[in-house]
This record gives structure tokens, C-alpha cells and sequence, in this order.
């Protein structure tokens, strides 16, 4: 799966309904020249897809986009935005077609790695955490009896309480 990111044009998801070219064109001009926007549309509805893409004319100012926009608001709903990857074109030489089934085990390989390394070490932070609570409320308690040690000496009726509560035990 060695596909080649387009790093002027961007991948904008999670678009509400009422977002079109325009509006799309608007949020993103900021960041820079905008060369072209597309938001492809459903042929039973007429209604795009709730996402679009945005291309700019400079690769820096695509980055900036992306780094200011994935997870912005628009129209009440979140966006997300990654660099957009080339359009495949079903069958042909570069399609779906082309690829044979075990071209991307390479990196689900990869991934499945990543993501057990990821959870060893989540448990890993999961076991200290509840470490150092256990030392914490012990800490707690500890310093809760030397204060009530330190109560007792000095009031009568605690120290006569105290007698009574060892006697009963």
C-alpha cells in the first residue's frame, strides 16, 4: 500500500449538510491560497457526501490548514482533516483490481504491533498508577493515625475513649 500523500490538497470529513463549496472555501482561505475545493456529491440525493476536499497552492499552507482545522468546529459538527490520498480508480493498473489481496499485510503487520506495544504499555501505566495510589492512601492513613495519636495525648476524653475502645476489643 505505498500510496503517495497529496500534501497541497486536503481531506475535509464531517461535514453538516448545510457546508457547501463555498462555505468549505471560506474556513480554509485563511490558511492561504485555496486552488480548488470539491465536495463530491451522492447521485440518489444530490447531496454531498459530508466530506470534501481542498487544495491549496502551497504545501505549507496545506499543512497549516490541517494543523488548524482537524478537530475545529464547523456547523456544529467536528471536522477532520488528514492530507487527502490519490483518487484509485477501480480496476486499471493502479486500482483495486491490480493490487493482490496480501498487499497491505506488510502493514496491518505493523499496525497489530504497534497497537499490542501500545496496550503492554497502557497496562504497564495502569499498574504503576494503581501503585502509587495504594502507596498514597497508605501515606494518608498513616499520617490520619500519627494525628490521632497526637489527639489523644492531649484531651482526656479521647485518651478515656480510647481506653474504653481497647478494653471492648
Amino acid at each position: 500500500m505505498n500510496q503517495q500523500v497529496q500534501k497541497n490538497t486536503l481531506y475535509v470529513g464531517g461535514l453538516a449538510e448545510e457546508v457547501n463549496e463555498t462555505i468549505l472555501h471560506a474556513a480554509f482561505i485563511p490558511f492561504g491560497d485555496v486552488k480548488d475545493v470539491k465536495t463530491p456529491l451522492d447521485q440518489a440525493t444530490q447531496k454531498h457526501r459530508s466530506f470534501g476536499f481542498v487544495t491549496f497552492l502551497e504545501r505549507e499552507d496545506a499543512a497549516a490548514a490541517m494543523d488548524n482545522m482537524d478537530g475545529a468546529e464547523l456547523y456544529g459538527r467536528v471536522l477532520t482533516v488528514n492530507y487527502a490520498l490519490p483518487e484509485k480508480i477501480k480496476g486499471g493498473e493502479q486500482g483495486w483490481a491490480a493490487q493482490p489481496i496480501w498487499a497491505d499485510a506488510d502493514t496491518w503487520f505493523e499496525r497489530q504491533q504497534q497497537e499490542e506495544e501500545m496496550q503492554r504499555i497502557q497496562a504497564e501505566n495502569k499498574v504503576a498508577m494503581e501503585a502509587a495510589e495504594e502507596l498514597h492512601r497508605k501515606k494518608m492513613a498513616e499520617d490520619r493515625d500519627g494525628e490521632k495519636d497526637e489527639e489523644t495525648k492531649d484531651d482526656p476524653m479521647a485518651m478515656a475513649e480510647a481506653e474504653v475502645l481497647k478494653q471492648s476489643a
